[in-house]
């Protein structure tokens, strides 16, 4: 799950459903800082995340990071 707060008015969070996918062949380890690519299904999620915009993960572990870009599609694999 990935906590993002709206951006801009009104001031609020929302959990999404994602997939978090990375090139490193390790689990990721407490304090380790990677580039990882996660992945949303939510038409709304672009009023939460956007280039910049900071996020936390949730679930079997946790982290924080800021979204640097957004990649949009159709749906299907690129």
């Amino acid at each position: 799950m990935v906590r993002a707060s709206h951006i801009g008015p009104p001031a609020m969070a929302r959990y999404f459903a994602a997939t978090m996918t990375w090139d490193g062949r390790q689990d990721l380890q407490p304090g380790e800082r990677a580039l990882v690519t996660i992945t949303v299904a939510d038409d709304e999620a672009p009023a939460y995340l956007d280039a910049g915009q900071s996020f936390r993960l949730w679930g079997a572990g946790s982290g924080r990071g800021i979204v640097t870009r957004q990649v949009f599609t159709d749906g299907t694999p690129s």
